[in-house]
């Protein structure tokens, strides 16, 4: 059944160049045909309004500039929303750390890498400042370019192991043993720890005035979509929502 907006037609040829658009959604095809109705509409709103549509985004982006009521988000909005929210603004424990990595081995190889590991720790102790070289002169890991450094992570992010290590030791202080895991022998020097707690208001208040203002203009957006559907006269397809 051909699909017509307003009595202008939505083709077959229209709706397949768009599906490599929408290739990754559930359902390609309704999905292309959905936008195309929607883009008709706002496109034959636009002529009615006066309208110049040579540049069809552009001449979208006006009308809607001009159609959409969006409240200011200001600081008490966001407030509200942070205070109604708490489990939203909570973060668990997290620290910053770097670690030199020696490989486990087989046999006679497995003492001598151990005697190593422990000879590696004992030098890092007692120069902590040397970490970082020592960590690029003999860690396994990847992160021994960097120094050992492995960023911020927090805790169930690690093997239990080394988390174990790292939540039960000192900002500042090297573990005071190797830490074994499935990957070998860790020796690790905890820079930053962070307690769990709730994230105060003037930390998340801008990128919460940002995310409310982006959802204000969706649900404006959503609402007016949905007022061109209700208003039209569409043939073929069952469009019940925007």
């Amino acid at each position: 059944m051909t699909i017509t907006v307003n009595g202008v037609e939505i083709s077959e040829d229209m709706i397949a160049s768009q599906l490599d658009h929408y290739a990754d959604t559930p359902s390609p095809r309704d999905t292309a045909i959905q936008q195309l109705i929607l883009h008709t509409l706002l496109i034959q709103q636009a002529k009615s309004e006066g309208l110049d549509v040579a540049d069809e985004q552009q001449a979208i982006q006006t009308l809607l500039d001009s159609k959409l009521q969006v409240p200011a988000i200001d600081e008490a909005s966001c407030r509200e929303f942070y205070d109604r929210y708490p489990e939203r603004f909570s973060a668990g424990e997290s620290a910053v750390a770097s670690h030199i990595l020696l490989p486990k081995g087989e046999g006679l190889e497995a003492s001598l890498i151990k005697a190593k590991a422990e000879g590696i720790l004992e030098e890092a102790q007692a120069n902590p400042s040397r970490f970082a070289a020592l960590a690029q002169e003999h860690s396994t890991c990847p992160s021994g370019k960097q120094g050992g450094s492995l960023g911020q992570f927090g805790r169930g992010q690690m093997v239990p192991e080394f988390e174990q290590a790292v939540f039960s030791t000192e900002a500042g202080q090297i573990t005071p043993h190797l830490v074994e895991t499935q990957f070998g022998y860790h020796i690790i020097q905890v820079e930053q720890r962070a307690e769990g707690g709730k994230i105060g208001f003037d930390e998340v208040k801008e990128r919460l005035q940002h995310y409310l203002a982006d959802l204000a203009v969706n649900q404006a957006m959503h609402e007016y979509l949905n007022m061109l559907v209700s208003a039209a006269q569409i043939s073929g397809y069952q469009m019940t929502a925007a």
